[in-house]
């Protein structure tokens, strides 16, 4: 195999199949990367069993080929070397080395045989459909600050992507929860969708699609089966097996008897909350928030630290209340606003508060409140 490839996009390719192999595995191939050159096209193929991507990159075939090489350490020269730099990979195939040139820079790096490479086998897929980047992106983006690092509930550890009912009909629908706190956003159904099996996309692959939905306006092929699902753009596919689990019945913890409003703004309220959780515990990060007739008192009283408090202006008009949050918690959701006001419903301080974007039902956030 000998070909030249121009440094950034074989960077942008490297980057991608570098950050889905295992850093620490006992499987020697799986930490490489499998590069395959035919006639027409290279494609960089790189796994760690449970997700697969395949980057096609546009190059100057001179010799057709394929071979395997560590991908962090091709990944590290690559970003290395100076931009617009023109790199040739040339590989015999019987002396177990590749050899990286660009410009006087020249390294040779150790091969594994790619007949040993493991190929994920590809399911027969119950559904396919189109759907834009920025959609996906909002679907995933919106979502996954609320999925569960605890292993022992492994089933919570991505988002649950299915079709649900929505206030105005069938969406295609993305959840996830901790436990403390969750996040429900939909979308329109796709064209297609329509018969799509519930899958629970796991936090690694939700962590890597986000590479691909960097452009609005990009078509993202969608196909979806019982175990697996893939996403794929002209130049790159994605493959991933979903969480063999039960996503549980999360309508059951989104309260519906919340009246007591309040709308502020999004951006002020997360600054706010940031600036007193500054002597707040580490252990429990603590907020306070009292509420009065167009009045937020935000505090925190840590006997370690000391207190803080700061006020907001805000729309509320009911009865006064005071509730305790996990001060990441709210900065998260908060965060999660795109439009200038959000707006929070409590019931009592000891109830779940929903939190949504304006009159936007699309997206739907609930946290848990703690004693202060």
């Amino acid at each position: 195999m000998k070909i030249s490839i121009e440094r950034g996009a074989l960077l942008k390719a490297v980057a991608q199949a570098q950050s889905v192999v295992e850093r620490r595995n006992t499987i020697p191939i799986l930490a490489n990367v499998l590069i395959e050159a035919d006639a027409e096209s290279v494609t960089l193929r790189a796994t760690d069993l449970d997700i697969e991507v395949i980057d096609s990159v546009p190059a100057q075939i001179e010799r057709a080929g394929a071979t395997t090489v560590a991908a962090v350490l091709l990944h590290e020269i690559v970003r290395k070397l100076p931009d617009g730099a023109l790199v040739e990979l040339e590989d015999d195939g019987a002396s177990g080395r590749m050899t990286v040139r660009a410009g006087r820079s020249n390294f040779s790096l150790t091969t594994l045989p790619r007949e040993d490479f493991p190929v994920m086998a590809s399911p027969d897929y119950t559904t396919h459909f189109a759907a834009s980047a920025g959609v996906l992106r909002r679907l995933f983006e919106k979502t996954r600050f609320a999925i569960s690092t605890e292993e022992t509930r492994y089933y919570l550890n991505g988002v649950y992507m299915h079709l649900a009912d929505g206030p105005e009909g069938r969406v295609l629908r993305c959840v996830a929860t901790d436990g403390h706190r969750l996040a429900q956003v939909d979308a329109p159904i796709p064209e297609g969708a329509e018969g799509m099996p519930g899958v629970i996309v796991p936090r690694k692959t939700v962590g890597e699609l986000r590479k691909l939905l960097e452009q609005d306006d990009v078509e993202i092929a969608v196909s979806v089966s019982e175990t697996k699902l893939r996403f794929a753009t002209p130049e790159i596919t994605l493959t991933s097996k979903v969480i063999d689990g039960t996503f549980p019945d999360y309508t059951r913890v989104i309260p519906t008897a919340n009246t007591r409003r309040l709308e502020l703004d999004a951006g002020e309220f997360a600054r706010a909350v940031d600036r007193v959780a500054t002597v707040s515990s580490e252990r429990s990060r603590a907020v306070k928030m009292a509420l009065d007739e167009d009045r937020l008192v935000l505090s925190v009283n840590a006997p370690d630290s000391g207190a803080a408090e700061e006020e907001l202006a805000v729309a509320y008009g009911d009865e006064p209340l005071e509730i305790g949050f996990n001060a990441k918690y709210l900065q998260e959701i908060a965060g999660q606003v795109d439009r200038e006001n959000a707006v929070f419903l409590f019931n009592g301080s000891g109830d779940p508060t929903l939190m949504r974007e304006g009159d936007d039902t699309s997206a739907v956030y609930v946290v848990m409140p703690m004693r202060v």
